[in-house]
């Protein structure tokens, strides 16, 4: 799906984002003849945003010449919506830079995770949208966390489940002390295992303000990203922002990823049908040189299906107002979307359908969620029970 040298508007809005965001992704010049209507640059645009590419492809859209350029006001649009991007990525940064400082003084290192720690493989991080800051200290959580509040009076939330969150700055702040959700599967126990003995030996550093912060190691940002990228389209989808993550990883670390765990795992935790899938898309629409990767089984039917279901942007279908009408949506969702849940998971289906199923009910059981949460609070302050 390359429209290059033709006419952009014969092709569909979802090839052209394609062909931009990999213009954008290795900083080629876009070569059209003719460029796209006003209705399709909407589109466009549109598509970027439910997928967390904005400001990356704002980066060649920016230098489009005026007769391949959008309108005047989708380019406005789209000006502003990076901006926005930007001045949100940059009060992330002097909020992991505070923490940083605050926990350093106290003889406490931190890791960051996830979005912004991967933003630093972007050309342009500011670039890459982040939601909230993950971080990591060593095991050293809830002695950070009392520390935040005696020190600096903020409240710390303990009920979720394998984090504590607070806001700083108004920055939501998620705080683990495990990397997975281990009360889920067995799977997932055991690869937190592996993942905190990775962790514990970090390669990779960062200056935040005047303050080293830690990155994960290469083997336990891919097995972290994988995992987690599975998770999320099991249960809701991804977008081309998690496939551009991997690309750009895979490009930095290639070399120090200990490959032949990452696929054994895979193997055992039963995502090696989404592993696949995400090599090739990466691979077919992202450019990545499959010269970078291990070589990985084909499945052109399945690798369409997928992309069909990253591009419909599953994640943007909003969830019905009520308890009742909530649970159902989900557990429809759910059911249609199962063959997702085959790629990322061996547990059979009736299995997974159940805990599902039981894991809504039981949020909207007072006196059982009560008692979950104490157990959250127990384990989020380091005691035992």
């Amino acid at each position: 799906m390359n429209p290059t040298s033709v006419q952009a508007s014969e092709r569909e809005p979802r090839e052209l984002l394609l062909y931009l965001l990999r213009c954008a992704l290795w900083g080629r010049p876009v070569d059209w003849t003719e460029a796209p209507d006003a209705a399709t640059w909407t589109r466009i645009r549109q598509l970027a945003g439910t997928q967390g590419v904005t400001a990356l492809m704002w980066e060649v859209v920016e230098r489009l010449p005026g007769r391949l350029a959008p309108p005047r006001e989708e380019r406005l649009r789209w000006a502003f919506e990076t901006r926005r991007i930007e001045q949100r990525w940059q009060r992330q940064q002097r909020c992991v830079a505070r923490l940083a400082a605050f926990y350093a003084r106290h003889g406490i290192r931190m890791m960051l995770l996830k979005g912004c720690g991967l933003s630093l493989d972007y050309r342009v991080p500011s670039h890459r949208p982040c939601g909230d800051v993950d971080i990591w200290l060593f095991g050293r959580q809830p002695e950070a966390d009392a520390l935040l509040t005696r020190e600096w009076g903020i409240a710390v939330d303990t009920s979720k489940e394998h984090h504590t969150t607070f806001r700083l700055d108004d920055i939501p702040v998620e705080n683990h002390y495990d990397f997975l959700n281990t009360r889920s599967s067995a799977a997932n126990r055991r690869l937190e295992r592996r993942l905190k003995s990775l962790a514990a030996r970090p390669e990779e550093s960062f200056t935040a303000g005047f303050t080293p912060v830690f990155l994960p190691p290469p083997t336990f940002g891919a097995l972290f990203l994988l995992r987690h990228a599975a998770g999320h389209f099991a249960a809701c989808g991804i977008g081309l922002r998690h496939l551009v993550d991997w690309t750009l990883f895979v490009v930095r670390r290639h070399d120090r990823i200990d490959w032949t765990e990452v696929e054994r795992t895979a193997r055992e935790t039963g995502m090696e049908p989404f592993f696949a899938g995400l090599q090739a898309l990466c691979v077919d629409h992202l450019g990545l040189d499959p010269a970078l990767i291990p070589p990985f089984r084909r499945d052109p039917e399945l690798e369409e299906r997928m992309l069909g279901a990253l591009l419909g942007a599953r994640m943007a279908v909003g969830i019905p107002q009520g308890r009742l009408a909530g649970i159902s949506f989900r557990l429809r969702r759910w059911w249609r979307f199962r063959w997702m849940r085959r790629m990322v998971s061996d547990e059979p289906l009736v299995l997974g359908f159940l805990r599902m199923t039981w894991l809504h009910v039981k949020r909207h059981l007072p006196l059982f969620v009560s008692c979950e949460a104490a157990g959250r609070r127990r384990r989020a302050r380091g005691i035992s029970g």
